[in-house]
């Protein structure tokens, strides 16, 4: 079984910045790709970044140029790091991780954090 805790949320000021850590434990050798999610109030969960145990990442247009996920030096360990923050990018940020390359969906992952608040309010 593998435990995804993630940390650094917060409430930060439009156009701040904050950094995410998201760290695995337990049988986390099956992980290939470890991914970010939000999910607003109200909405449904959507992607992030992805980054896979190769180090491709992909992006959600909507925080291409402003957010940077990377890998840690440890196994399972994932950032991300995200500027220039807007009242939309408040949500509960959920980490994943997939025994998938290249997961594209929610239901390509199999492990989930608890999740961070990240509020932009001024």
């Amino acid at each position: 079984q593998v435990q995804l805790v993630e940390s650094g949320g917060g409430l930060v000021q439009p156009g701040g910045s904050l950094r995410l850590s998201c760290v695995g434990s337990g049988s986390s050798f099956s992980i290939n790709a470890m991914g970010w999610y939000r999910q607003a109030l109200g909405k449904q969960r959507e992607l992030v970044a992805v980054i896979t145990s190769t180090g491709r990442t992909n992006y959600a247009d909507f925080v291409k140029g402003r957010f940077t996920i990377s890998q840690g030096n440890a196994k399972n360990t994932v950032y991300l790091q995200m500027n220039s923050l807007k009242p939309e990018d408040t949500a509960v940020y959920y980490c994943g991780g997939s025994r998938l390359p290249t997961p594209k969906i929610v239901a390509g992952y199999d492990y989930w954090g608890q999740g961070t608040q990240v509020t932009v309010s001024s």
